[in-house]
């Protein structure tokens, strides 16, 4: 089985060679091969420049180790483990790149957490669930991806196609939380694993996961996946993943001279908050629109414990983390409800206010007329709160390369007179008023706030 990873220089004067031969503690001048308990592990580069380096990774299983102590004969003879990416490859990365996987580099430790642009090659990846499953499980994490669907055999197409997938990722990540998600994913992905499942899985599913499975939209069933449906195991993970994403972080005394850095989704709640409270007469029912894993009802809960709140998805497995965050069966002030924005909804009419935080740019742009007819038009709330990104201000953040949207899910990232066209269009078709703000720190260049929102009253 084999893996390329590849980057470029992330900016003049640095070696794209040395960064990554660095990061990953391999020489690039150097063919490095290293024994694994079900084969061997080659590594080498097959290109290394200053402005790009590609490292590859070659695992090759020893046949009799594959099937020693098996009872199925036929798995001796057929078998697509020696070729797909699976967890056999998961544990060849721990392996060959504990040193990158535990986060650590002596020799640049403060480029261990700069984030690269980085592509990697999954020439055959194995996936049960098929496309769906890749996209569901890698987008959420910022990866562009290409697929391709493999045959089971090109010379005899009438056979159909594979449960495997030629696979490109590519993104900003640093070295450490990629092959992170590799070494969680590929198995989850493949939904096997080679060796039996211990206790300590849930140990190394946490360890590995740690900074982005506890957020992960799909962290039940990645976590179901990896433990092979052990219910212990999995019960055990999702308590502490709940756990993990319940503890607020402890942030040290900031020092005169620096500012506590706010995330900018953390702005945007404080922002519709302060919109909220300003608000005459004061709303009693709201609804959170693409309500996601129920952040922000949790903040307006805290921030308005009288208000009647409303969280809608698409998605009934967000739902279920955004029902556990919120603790919905023991506090009958927060309802959710299962459904799409697309379409005319009786729940969705009467509300004091509507919230489409990050919502229209997950939209194709020639669907929004029905979203526009369903909210505005339909359901008519007294007021309608909507962000989204600033287009103009993605050129502020270098890591961001020109044209590229800020996440995999978005259809379309608008400037500020396109959003506001939009916006004044809609108010005027739907008989409401509409004012325009911006949430984020003021780039001095003129681009404006990294999101910007639109306040509809009636």
């Amino acid at each position: 089985m084999l893996m390329t990873l590849s980057t470029t220089a992330p900016s003049p004067g640095l070696n794209a060679a040395t960064d990554l031969g660095f990061l990953l503690h391999k020489n690039p001048a150097h063919r490095t091969e290293r024994p694994l308990s079900f084969g061997t592990a080659q590594i080498f580069y097959p290109e290394a420049t200053l402005e790009r380096c590609t490292l590859a990774l070659w695992v090759e299983l020893d046949p009799v180790r594959l099937v020693r102590g098996r009872a199925d004969s036929v798995f001796q003879y057929v078998n697509d483990r020696p070729f797909v990416a699976s967890s056999f490859l998961s544990v060849a990365l721990s392996e060959c790149f504990s040193t990158a996987l535990a986060g650590r580099c002596k020799e640049r430790p403060a480029f261990v957490e700069t984030a690269l642009p980085l592509t990697v090659t999954l020439p055959a990846l194995a996936c049960d669930a098929g496309e769906p499953l890749i996209r569901r499980l890698l987008e959420p994490l910022g990866y562009t991806l290409q697929l391709s669907r493999l045959p089971l055999d090109p010379t005899f197409p009438e056979w159909g196609e594979s449960q495997l997938y030629g696979v490109t990722l590519d993104g900003h990540q640093t070295v450490h939380d990629l092959l992170s998600h590799l070494y969680v994913l590929l198995p989850a992905l493949d939904n096997a694993k080679h060796y039996g499942i211990g206790d300590d899985e849930v140990e190394k599913l946490l360890r590995h996961g740690e900074g982005w499975l506890a957020t992960h939209p799909e962290r039940e069933l990645i976590s179901r996946r990896y433990l092979r449906y052990r219910k212990s195991l999995f019960t055990e993970a999702l308590s502490r993943l709940d756990a993990i994403e319940e503890v607020e972080p402890l942030v040290s005394e900031p020092s005169p001279e620096i500012a506590p850095k706010v995330r900018l989704n953390d702005q945007r709640i404080e922002k519709i908050v302060e919109q909220i409270r300003a608000t005459e007469p004061t709303p009693k029912t709201l609804v959170d629109l693409g309500c996601g894993e129920g952040k922000t009802l949790r903040a307006l809960r805290t921030a308005f414990p009288t208000l009647a709140l409303t969280g809608m998805d698409v998605s009934a497995s967000v739902l279920q983390m955004a029902a556990r965050r919120l603790k919905t069966e023991r506090d009958p002030n927060v309802t959710l409800l299962h459904g799409s924005l697309l379409y005319h909804d009786s729940r969705l009419k009467g509300f004091d206010i509507a919230l489409l935080m990050e919502v229209i740019e997950h939209l194709d742009p020639d669907r929004l007329s029905a979203l526009e007819a369903s909210v505005f038009g339909d359901a008519v709330p007294r007021r309608v709160l909507v962000t989204t990104p600033n287009a103009e201000y993605n050129a502020v953040w270098d890591s961001l390369p020109a044209g590229a949207f800020r996440h995999a899910d978005h259809r379309f990232e608008w400037t500020r007179p396109q959003f506001q066209s939009w916006a004044e269009r809609v108010a005027g078709q739907y008989g409401y008023h509409v004012t325009f703000d911006g949430i984020g720190d003021t780039d001095p260049a003129g681009r404006g706030t990294p999101t910007q929102l639109a306040h509809f009253s009636r």
